[in-house]
């Protein structure tokens, strides 16, 4: 089926909602290399009067921000936009209040890509964006999104996701391996990433849970967008990615410990509500173990797609450094 003009795109609205009548509204944000919108629509005779389009529709041929248009990135991108909508149609349900996501009202695959209607998050509360500077409860809010996701998808199969979660993950980006200047970290990235796949234990990540990916409400509750890239991996991939992103260096040098104990209290906490029959204790100590190589996967990348990129720091640095020793 093809969507393309407003009215359609309306009428498909109406359809999922049940509301009387729907009206574009203001553009929300435009998709990452003009692959398409996400829009609020005004909905008369429902409650809440708004929900959120997010309407894939990629170009014939895709500008990215930093020159990486190959077939490959192309491929991906398409493949991530079927992984959001598997993700919402089978498995957000059952996130509850604890990772709490959007409502997925209507989906529908089209001949020129793909439309979600779902919750909009903003009318339930969530108006939150990019807090700055973060305070500790924001962060707390978000680790315990994090453990509760991870606790609640730990082992299961990835059916319709990412077989590896995240979008930097090595099988998916040898451009920007190739890319990379030789050195240690180059030599050593198949086996950081082996360490990290081949962990006893796996979950779902999220795969994008930087800063910008989570909106919050006043009462410091949090839910989280943008499920592209999730799939399997160890919740130290979601983790350390979610502190860099709003951290700087010198406070992840100085929080570490500290954040990584409040993460693991909230996940064995709701390993407890869940009655799960894994160990907590266990989970921990082969998690902790990984999360510098969780960090170290991740600057590979950075090496090899923006050699110049913030993040890039002496914090990163260092734990490639710990990391690539231990391996020798």
């Amino acid at each position: 089926m093809w969507l393309g003009g407003g009215m359609e795109i309306e009428r498909f609205v109406v359809e999922a909602t049940g509301a009387d009548a729907a009206l574009r509204g203001e553009r929300v944000q435009a998709l990452w290399s003009g692959y398409g919108e996400i829009v609020r629509y005004h909905l008369s005779g429902w409650k809440p009067e708004s929900a959120i389009v997010k309407h894939v529709s990629p170009p014939d041929g895709g500008r990215h921000p930093r020159g990486w248009n190959t077939d490959l990135s192309h491929l991906r991108k398409l493949r991530s936009y079927e992984v959001e909508m598997v993700f919402y149609e089978r498995y957000a349900r059952r996130c509850g209040s604890g990772c709490r996501v959007a409502e997925l009202l209507g989906s529908r695959r089209t001949d020129n890509g793909w439309m979600m209607v779902l919750e909009d998050l903003d009318a339930s509360g969530f108006t939150g964006r990019n807090p700055s500077p973060i305070r500790d409860e924001e962060i707390e809010a978000c680790l315990g999104w994090l453990a509760h996701f991870h606790a609640a998808f730990l082992g299961e199969a990835p059916d319709g996701l990412w077989e590896a979660g995240t979008y930097w993950h090595l099988a998916t980006r040898p451009d920007e391996l190739a890319a990379m200047e030789e050195g240690p970290l180059k030599r050593a990235a198949e086996i950081i990433d082996t360490r990290l796949s081949g962990a006893r234990f796996q979950t779902f990540v999220h795969g994008d849970a930087k800063l910008a990916n989570f909106c919050f409400r006043e009462s410091a509750a949090v839910a989280a967008v943008d499920f592209q890239y999730v799939g399997r991996g160890c919740g130290m991939k979601d983790l350390a990615y979610f502190l860099g992103s709003c951290l700087s260096e010198e406070e992840c040098e100085k929080r570490e410990r500290e954040l990584l104990d409040v993460y693991f209290e909230k996940f064995s906490a709701v390993m407890g509500e869940l009655g799960t029959e894994a160990n907590p204790a266990e989970i921990e100590a082969e998690w902790r173990g990984l999360y510098p190589f969780a960090w170290a996967d991740f600057h590979r990348f950075l090496a090899g797609w923006s050699p110049g990129h913030w993040k890039i720091n002496r914090y990163s640095a260092r734990l490639v450094r710990e990391v690539v020793e231990a391996l020798n």
